[in-house]
């Protein structure tokens, strides 16, 4: 159960998609189920932490595009950061909130990048102490601060936020328009959201839609790059190397991996692009 979007191929027939800190009830498509429990992704988070093995089929998938230090656990790439700097347009100083953080590394290396303070949202406890934990190597203390909570519901102040982040996440909430209304909310004016996403199916509302009635505009929207291929091809070495996962990451994340890796075979949802989405807030 990685940041891959076989999950999200279920759930958009389901028209409810999990993942990094958004839903609480299991996805299932025929013989397939993906655990998507606080505690699943807890147990993921913590398997990628101090696996070896984890980390190096992630590099080996990834190539060239991997960000070794980010450590992600999602498609972030060299190619999805630099766009997220271009598209956040961040002033030094400013605030930057990261929904659905997981470990923390892509909100870590963009406020390094952008000179920002970071706010980390996930609702795993595992991967909002793991982020914490891993926050001295990329900035300076009191720049960065993790907290459990949900991407629907922050807790955050109004207009707290110079520009957000979401990378894999926003397509797997429960309910879209909550978590983007939560955006332009604690969002400044003018602020920025950067999101990896999947086009919309066919005969449902655009992201373009859901971002105007939530009070936002569509400033851009491009392709990633080499995601399926990522993905086809990390799914493949999960399974290859079996054995040394269970033995890294035990019994229940691998289950899971794998769960995820065979549902990719059939779910329909590459017949839509990935994007990567910038967003702002117009007042």
């Amino acid at each position: 159960m990685g940041a891959g979007d076989h999950v999200a191929g279920l759930v958009d027939a389901m028209h409810a998609d999990p993942h990094n800190g958004v839903m609480t009830e299991a996805v299932a498509t025929g013989r397939v189920a993906v655990g998507i429990e606080p505690e699943d992704y807890d147990r993921a988070h913590s398997g990628l932490h101090h696996s070896p093995l984890m980390r190096e089929l992630w590099a080996r998938a990834m190539g060239d595009e991997y960000p070794s230090q980010v450590e992600p656990f999602s498609s972030c790439s060299w190619w999805v950061l630099g766009r997220a700097v271009a598209g956040l347009r961040l002033r030094p100083d400013g605030v930057l909130v990261d929904l659905g953080c997981g470990r923390g590394g892509p909100g870590l290396w963009l406020a390094r990048a952008l000179s920002a303070r970071l706010v980390g949202i996930d609702f795993s406890a595992a991967a909002v102490e793991l982020a914490a934990s891993r926050a001295p190597g990329f900035v300076a203390p009191g720049r960065a601060e993790f907290r459990r909570a949900t991407l629907a519901d922050t807790g955050l102040p109004d207009r707290y936020a110079d520009g957000a982040v979401s990378i894999d996440v926003l397509p797997f909430a429960p309910d879209r328009r909550a978590v983007l209304r939560e955006v332009r909310r604690i969002l400044v004016p003018g602020g920025r959201l950067v999101a990896t996403v999947r086009e919309r199916p066919a005969g449902e509302d655009g992201w373009a839609v859901l971002a105007a009635e939530a009070g936002l505009e569509l400033e851009s929207s491009t392709v990633h790059v080499g995601h399926d291929d990522f993905w086809t091809r990390l799914y493949a070495l999960w399974e290859e190397h079996e054995a040394g996962l269970r033995a890294e990451v035990g019994d229940a994340a691998t289950d899971n991996f794998l769960r995820e890796a065979a549902g990719s075979r059939t779910s329909p949802h590459r017949e839509r692009p990935p994007l990567l989405l910038v967003l702002h807030r117009t007042d």
